[in-house]
């Protein structure tokens, strides 16, 4: 029986640009909403038909700013995905919101096309931050709205970002404490980088923006993980928390390299060993599913080692770490070809990895060191 299916669809609309945001998002005065549904069923009968015979166990509605998506498109790409596929009698939809009154409005209309998860973009419940952030939303807009996604859904998950410029431990700490207040079952607590091509590049590269260093952020995220853990939402991937058994099965997908369907501008896809992307601006999306009958721009075969190397840069993010055989039949290659053995056994005596037979992960210890730890124990050729 073949795994279940992971799909995301891409909305890439928002109504402004973040400072912070490097994701493909754009800004357009209108939205022909009629020809973007066509075209995003299109692209999905394309990929549908292309990996048949699976069963689709999440849906994620990503962007941009999907809750921007009139209730009735999301309500036909699912019957779309329903009709092409089957959907898991279990499945997990997923639908990124923003907290503005506007996209709230939707809520009711969202859970009745069939969305049972919804991820709020939150990052701080403090206006001065918020400007900061550029985010279009006030803390009370924040708080409104997370009410407003547990009366409607089953299942809440909502982001913050720390260890922003001139933040104190205490500080966190009281912020962090009225978010876990909420009670719900999933959070996704950031760390602020400053990512290429975007405002805050630029503005730190003018010395006009400073984060906190490596000994300070290691201080916040020592705090993150003992609230959590006693809150009971302990976390299992690098940045993201939840309660046992409501962990998000899409990025679970993601995360332990699994097949998954990426519809929509910019999308990526992992389908039977190949890697595949969609058009990233709108415009050409549209043009190519209108000329080709779907948007996509690369479908590329990945070699035995990138299967398995990407497979490890992904699986070492999680808490409980990567299934070491499970790499080796995705991949075909046998684990001395990708593991560096002798790295892991000189970082397991350092306390900052678990190697067990075929488990492997980074301890707590080891887990703000991840990026270091996977240049030293991947073997990438």
């Amino acid at each position: 029986m073949a795994e279940p299916l992971a799909l995301y669809v891409h909305w890439p609309f928002c109504v402004s640009k973040c400072p912070y945001c490097d994701f493909n998002s754009h800004v357009r005065e209108s939205v022909d909403q009629a020809a973007w549904r066509a075209a995003l069923l299109a692209d999905l009968r394309h990929e549908a038909a292309l990996l048949p015979g699976r069963t689709v166990g999440s849906i994620f509605f990503g962007g941009g700013t999907p809750s921007l998506m009139p209730p009735a498109t999301v309500a036909a790409v699912i019957a779309e995905a329903d009709a092409l596929w089957g959907l898991a009698d279990d499945v997990e939809i997923t639908l990124e919101a923003n907290p503005n009154s506007v996209e709230v409005a939707n809520f009711a209309d969202l859970a009745a096309a069939g969305v049972n998860r919804v991820s709020i973009g939150v990052q701080s419940f403090d206006a001065e931050v918020l400007e900061f952030l550029g985010r279009a939303h006030s803390e009370d807009e924040a708080r409104r709205a997370i009410a407003a996604a547990q009366a409607s859904f089953d299942r809440v998950s909502f982001d913050l970002i720390y260890a922003r410029p001139g933040q104190s431990l205490a500080g966190w700490e009281s912020e962090l404490a009225g978010a876990l207040a909420f009670g719900t079952d999933h959070l996704s607590l950031y760390q602020l980088t400053i990512e290429p091509g975007t405002r805050f590049a630029t503005l730190a590269a003018k010395g006009d923006l400073t984060i906190p260093d490596g000994d300070e952020a290691a201080d916040l995220f020592d705090a993150t993980q003992a609230m959590t853990r006693a809150a009971g939402l302990p976390r299992y991937e690098v940045s993201n928390h939840a309660r046992v058994g409501q962990e998000s099965r899409h990025n679970l997908a993601y995360w332990s390299y699994a097949d998954y369907a990426g519809v929509g501008p910019g999308a990526h896809g992992r389908r039977l060993g190949q890697a595949t992307e969609r058009h990233k601006k709108p415009e050409n999306f549209i043009a190519a599913v209108a000329r080709n009958g779907h948007g996509l721009k690369v479908e590329a075969d990945l070699p035995p080692h990138e299967r398995a190397t990407e497979a490890m840069l992904m699986g070492l993010r999680l808490t409980e770490g990567i299934d070491l055989a499970r790499i080796e039949a995705r991949s075909g290659l046998p684990r001395a070809a990708f593991v560096d053995a002798a790295a892991v056994a000189r970082l397991a005596g350092h306390g900052l990895m678990r190697a067990d037979s075929d488990r492997l992960a980074v301890t707590d210890e080891g887990i703000l060191l991840l990026d270091s730890i996977l240049s030293e124990v991947v073997k990438t050729h």
